[in-house]
């Protein structure tokens, strides 16, 4: 696009929202449009930037000629978001989770008039891995696979939407469903490994930002590949690269993997 890109961030008074404007309004290659909260949101009609003032919280109202939107806001905020892209055309990516069957298939239906990038982690580096896992667990199907993550205490879900992510592309390359290949729990005796499961185990504790390392296992030998991360702020930046990319492509359902294809 040869003119700046104009974004609406939803979700805008939260911990991730209030990362992206910092980023987006340092970027060129941004226009930011609108910071989106919810119309009961105590934050409504506040400044933004607390010295800019011009700059403020508002609603989806407050939101006119888009190009693109990020939301990382809640159910409700992302039914808001979609409702504005479909009616307006605007790109959406979202990393908003625990979707209920409906809303994933409004989605669906939705990337068939407007492009729609959903991911449950914007780490690039996480990107790289997963693909690196695929590759690796289709050329060796015979070879034990376990998924290792951590995170802090206060984490309330396990494993990760990212382990099980993993989890899914290393299924999909060796022509199967996590579905029918996790193993969750191991205690107590429960006899040996059954061929092509895949295995999770779960850490919690400290502020562990988020680590993840899946192992591939033969006979004598082993391939580790791992993620860490130790700043928040990789997520935002992944979902403003997003952003960028996916501005004036076609309709469809796009992943943060498309955007790291050279």
């Amino acid at each position: 696009m040869t003119r700046p890109i104009r974004l609406a961030i939803s979700g805008a008074s939260g911990r991730m929202g209030r990362a992206l404007l910092d980023l987006a309004r340092e970027d060129g290659r941004f226009e930011l449009v609108a910071a989106i909260v919810s119309p009961h949101s105590a934050w409504l009609g506040k400044s933004a930037y607390g010295d800019v003032s011009a700059w403020k919280f508002t609603d989806w109202r407050g939101a006119e000629d888009i190009d693109v939107v990020i939301d990382f806001s809640g159910l409700d905020g992302l039914m808001l978001a979609l409702d504005h892209c479909e009616g307006s055309g605007a790109a959406l990516v979202t990393g908003t989770t625990g979707l209920s069957a409906e809303l994933e298939q409004r989605l669906a239906r939705a990337a068939e008039r407007i492009p729609v990038l959903r991911a449950a982690n914007f780490s690039l580096g996480v990107a790289v891995l997963t693909r690196l896992l695929r590759d690796a667990a289709a050329a060796l199907p015979g070879w034990d696979l376990d998924i290792v993550e951590a995170h802090h205490h206060r984490k309330e879900d396990a494993p990760s939407g990212t382990a099980l992510a993993m989890g899914r592309a290393a299924a999909d390359a060796r022509g199967a469903t996590l579905e029918d290949l996790a193993v969750y729990t191991r205690e107590g005796r429960p006899g040996a490994r059954k061929a092509g499961t895949i295995g999770f185990a779960v850490v919690r504790g400290g502020d562990i930002v988020g680590e993840h390392q899946a192992l591939l296992m033969g006979q004598g030998e082993r391939i580790e590949l791992g993620h860490r991360a130790t700043d928040r702020s990789i997520f935002a930046r992944g979902a403003i690269e997003a952003a960028a990319w996916i501005a004036g492509r076609a309709p469809g359902t796009w992943t943060i993997e498309d955007v790291i294809v050279p």
